[in-house]
């Protein structure tokens, strides 16, 4: 094995320890164990938001991104026509993905979790 594999294997190993160190998660068992850094463990309520279908809002922006494109697509002529096409997807799509996310919050069912995490 010659030195630059070694050491990309030794990063590699690194990165995973590193990253494996830090996916640690914390339950309400957990709350105020302590760590010898001066960090412990602290747990809080939180409401979030459950049964969402569609959580990334792909529906919304998918949706008001075609019908800007369609309205934009109306406005001038040429190469400005295009322009207007693409800016409309991109404002329709934003506005779509806004109206979704709205509706959502106020329709979705929401549920108080307890959440911990070391502080």
């Amino acid at each position: 094995m010659n030195l630059s594999t070694r050491n990309a294997l030794c990063a590699a190993a690194l990165m995973a320890s590193v990253f494996s160190a830090s996916a640690q998660t914390y339950g309400p068992k957990d709350e105020g164990r302590r760590f010898n850094d001066g960090t412990k463990v602290v747990c809080k309520n939180v409401e979030v938001q459950r049964n969402s279908r569609d959580p990334n809002r792909i529906a919304g922006t998918a949706t008001g991104a075609v019908v800007g494109g369609l309205l934009g697509n109306q406005v001038g002529g040429g190469s400005g026509k295009k322009i207007a096409t693409v800016a409309g997807a991109v404002a329709g799509g934003a506005a779509g993905r806004q109206i979704q996310g709205n509706s959502q919050s106020k329709n979705g069912d929401r549920v108080v979790e307890r959440q911990c995490y070391r502080r």
